[in-house]
Parts: structure tokens; C-alpha cells; sequence
């Protein structure tokens, strides 16, 4: 097991930050960690990592014991907090050789990592002349230099355009073909993009935790049904399976069904049998974003 957290509570004065916080990410897995600003996402990376000690609970890094050995973990993990700390007034390289210098990493290693997070065009300036895009990869060639097995990556995305958007997701999933990845972040379609596994926390606690595939596959379907005439709400729960319903515009209701099973049919013949017209007739999923917003809205 790569990762291990086991009832990780952290408090601060009288707010708990964590609350009996579990889960287990084996070797290779990329799983986005997920959760609204304040959702307790980096003090858990800062614990898994070494830099927070005091807490309540265990957690373990390749079955190495966190608090008890935290410099052991460190060369074990590759980490880009938050807010990515790089010396501006350092050139690329400059800057990368002295991360090598205290991981003891032979100097070639440089040049690979460079390559690898494709800053070759960008490796002979200074940091402070580099866009916010390059400056990530700066991190993450930062965080990869003495080659870790685990990578942690705290919000890596935030403040990137769109283009830089696309170009640090594709390197953050070729990197973690060969490790495993732990990737914070409050965008879902950062998650579509990148990993395996969703764990979602909201208030401090876990409140889902699936496979990707998995939660695709169980999305709660939608449809939206425009007819002539207006209906009482409360009529929809003759359909079979229907969840939810509720009016979207004049004559146009949204209805949230239980099923895998396409509900249009079954929809048109409950307008004919009330004897209404259908104008228009759309057949959705819930999108992941729709998802985590119920999850973490509650």
C-alpha cells in the first residue's frame, strides 16, 4: 500500500480541520482529492507529508509510520504544495541543482527531469522571467528531481490559463503512469482529465470515495421535457423511478430518475395519457461537477 490514512483527526484550537479521516491508495493509482476551499485538502497533504505532526491517527507511506519517520518519507515523496515556493532570482537550472544537491542526486538527473516536464525552451532563465505555466513545471521538476515513488500535489493547477490548463494535466498524467498520485483540487474537470479515483471530503470528513468509471457509471440520470400546458409537480411521481422533479421554465420541468434504463419513453407516454403535447424531450447524466456540488453542499 502506497498511501495509508487511518482516523486522521486534526484540530485547530476548537475547529477540526480533519475528522477520522481513512483511506488507502495502492501502487499506480492516480486519485484526485476533492473538496471545497477549507475542506481540510492541504492539512492532509501536509500531514501525509511530514510537515504537520501533530494530529490524531496514522498515517503511513509505503508502511513507513509518517510521524515517527518523517525524513524517510521524504525522499519517498515528491511534493508541489499550494503555493509553489521557488527562489525567483534562481535560474531554471540553478534552482534544480540545488533540490538535487539535497537529495545527493547525481547532477544528470537534472537534465532528465527538465526534459521530462518539457521546460527545455525555458530552462536557461531565471524563475522570475518564466510565466505562471512554466513556473508549475519548475515545481514539479522540483518535486521529481530525486525521483520519488509517491507524488503529492496541492491545488497544481490554480491560476493557469486555459491553454496551461491542458499542457500541466497532460504532463501531471504521463508523470503518473509511473508513480502514484495524490492530486488536490476543487475542480472536478481537473479529475475527468487525470485520475482514477475520486476521494471527496467537505467539512473534514470523507464523503465519497470511488472509481472513476465507477461514479460515471452510477450518475443519476436527467431529463428535461418541454410540453404545452403546465403540470402540477406532484403529478411526475406517477413515473416509475423518478427522483425528483421541478420546473426549469414555463411548461418545462427537470425530472431526476434512479435508473439505467432510458426513462424518455416512459415519460412520453405519461404526457399522452394526461393529455398534454411534448415539445421537446433531452436526455442528460449529472455531470461529476453536479455531483460534488450536492455532496459538498449538504
Amino acid at each position: 500500500m502506497s498511501i495509508l490514512a487511518k482516523g486522521i483527526t486534526k484540530t485547530y484550537k476548537s475547529q477540526k480541520a480533519l475528522n477520522n479521516v481513512s483511506f488507502k491508495i495502492p501502487k499506480g493509482q492516480i486519485v484526485g482529492f476533492l473538496g471545497p476551499n477549507g475542506a481540510g485538502k492541504s492539512t492532509m497533504m501536509k500531514i501525509l507529508t511530514g510537515y504537520i505532526n501533530s494530529y490524531e491517527g496514522q498515517a503511513k507511506i509505503n508502511n513507513i509510520n509518517v510521524k515517527q519517520n518523517p525524513l524517510d518519507i521524504q525522499h519517498k515523496i515528491g511534493y508541489l504544495p499550494e503555493h509553489n515556493p521557488l527562489y525567483l532570482e534562481m535560474y531554471v537550472r540553478e534552482f534544480l541543482s540545488f533540490n538535487a544537491d539535497i537529495y545527493k542526486i547525481q547532477k544528470d538527473r537534472i537534465e532528465e527531469v527538465i526534459s521530462l516536464t518539457n521546460l527545455n525552451p525555458e530552462a536557461h532563465k531565471k524563475i522570475n522571467q518564466l510565466s505562471k505555466g512554466y513556473r508549475q513545471r519548475v515545481g514539479l521538476a522540483a518535486a521529481l528531481v530525486h525521483d520519488p515513488e509517491i507524488l503529492i500535489l496541492d491545488e497544481p493547477t490554480t491560476g493557469l490559463d486555459p491553454n496551461q490548463l491542458i499542457e500541466i494535466r497532460s504532463l501531471i498524467k504521463n508523470i503518473g503512469k509511473d508513480k502514484t498520485t495524490l492530486l488536490s483540487t476543487h475542480i472536478m474537470q481537473e479529475v475527468e482529465a487525470v485520475c482514477d479515483r475520486v476521494i471527496i471530503i467537505n467539512k473534514g470528513e470523507v464523503v465519497a470515495d470511488k472509481m472513476l468509471e465507477e461514479l460515471k457509471k452510477n450518475q443519476q440520470q436527467i431529463i428535461h421535457v418541454e410540453l404545452d400546458y403546465s403540470v402540477e409537480l406532484e403529478a411526475f411521481n406517477r413515473l416509475s423511478k423518478v427522483k425528483k422533479a421541478k420546473e426549469i421554465g414555463l411548461y418545462t420541468y427537470e425530472l431526476q430518475f434512479d435508473t439505467d434504463i432510458d426513462m424518455r419513453s416512459y415519460v412520453f407516454d405519461f404526457a399522452h395519457d394526461i393529455g398534454l403535447k411534448i415539445k421537446t424531450l433531452n436526455r442528460k447524466n449529472q455531470s461529476l461537477e453536479e455531483l460534488f456540488k450536492n455532496l459538498t453542499s449538504k
